[in-house]
């Protein structure tokens, strides 16, 4: 078929948008060879001649495939098509996940969902990939089904931009891993491996203009399994940390956390001799003219800090020192 075949009146397009990044519009008028014009219409009911000299506009998918759950069925995959399907997936239907392929896409919804209980897990456990509705549970089963089956090392890559949900969805996963395993002690294995967070946060992440809590470094959880497939440890790796912010801010932004709550602790016995003032007076805490997050407080977040380095310190005696929280020996993952 022609691409000039695909133009014709009463099919619709998708044109760029300074406001709305895409918009729709309907063909008026069949498009013939050498034509330098394409005639729309817009939902507004404006007509449109939308010059073609730099390429014609991307297609519109019929409107029985929107809201599919996975984008690799759409007719036209590109990036407008992609980001209406999402848009009417979580605007209509309030749902956060889709496939594309093998590949989970989700958008955080910046708000606790009620899918994530023992139940929803239960209820993946044994599908198989695409059985049932897009979810981190359906990825997680299948890769703990892939190393049972062919008893062979999985990983997951967990990617997104600054505040996409990265962590959150890391810790779903493990959960997964934690309940479907059957261990004896799924609540306070979980608890180990994320007991880190307040640790890595603290000193890996800082505010940013995008996200309060961002993540300025790369993290590599490693959780190993017996030949029963039972969770017997956890390694946790952290690689590409931000070396620069703790000599250089933007403006509205702050360095490491660990610093603010330092200074929020000045008065604390234990403090007492690192001469602390208020991060305000100190030129790598105030060059971004932020030193203070609406809704956080950094002395209450030390305490958390000191809490779980405390409680890490007694895994590591009650584990003979083993980081990994047990021996993991006949390791299957």
């Amino acid at each position: 078929m022609a691409l000039a075949e695909l133009y014709t009146q009463y099919n619709r397009v998708w044109i760029p948008d300074t406001d709305e990044v895409w918009k729709s519009a309907e063909i008026t008028k069949d498009l013939k060879i050498g034509d330098n014009v394409l005639h729309l219409r817009l939902e507004d009911g404006s007509n449109l001649k939308y010059l073609i000299e730099k390429g014609l506009p991307p297609l519109r998918n019929p409107d029985i495939l929107v809201g599919e759950n996975d984008l690799t069925a759409l007719s036209y995959l590109h990036e407008p098509a992609v980001l209406h399907n999402l848009k009417v997936r979580f605007m209509e239907s309030k749902l956060i996940y889709t496939y594309s392929g093998i590949i989970l896409v989700a958008i955080n919804p910046y708000k606790e969902l009620p899918i994530y209980g023992d139940a929803i897990i239960h209820a993946y456990s044994g599908q198989n990939m695409g059985d049932m509705d897009p979810h981190i549970f359906a990825v997680a089963e299948e890769a703990y089904k892939q190393m049972a089956r062919n008893n062979r090392n999985q990983s997951i890559i967990v990617s997104g931009e600054s505040g996409a949900g990265k962590t959150v969805s890391a810790r779903y996963a493990m959960r997964y891993f934690a309940t479907v395993s059957k261990s004896s002690s799924k609540a306070n294995m979980e608890d180990r491996v994320l007991a880190s967070n307040p640790i890595t946060e603290a000193i890996g992440n800082a505010k940013t203009t995008r996200n309060d809590n961002s993540s300025r470094f790369g993290k590599y959880t490693e959780i190993s399994f017996d030949r029963r497939y039972q969770i017997i440890g956890a390694n946790l790796r952290t690689y590409l940390l931000e070396k620069s912010r703790v000599v250089f801010q933007s403006e509205n932004e702050r360095n490491y956390h660990i610093f603010y709550q330092l200074c929020a602790s000045a008065s604390q016995p234990e403090f007492k001799n690192f001469y602390l003032m208020s991060a305000e007076n100190f030129n790598y805490t105030n060059m971004g003219s932020c030193t203070v997050i609406e809704g956080v407080d950094d002395r209450r977040d030390m305490i958390d800090t000191q809490k779980t380095f405390k409680l890490l310190d007694g895994y590591l005696q009650s584990s003979g020192g083993n980081p990994a929280f047990g021996k993991c020996r006949d390791q299957a993952c």
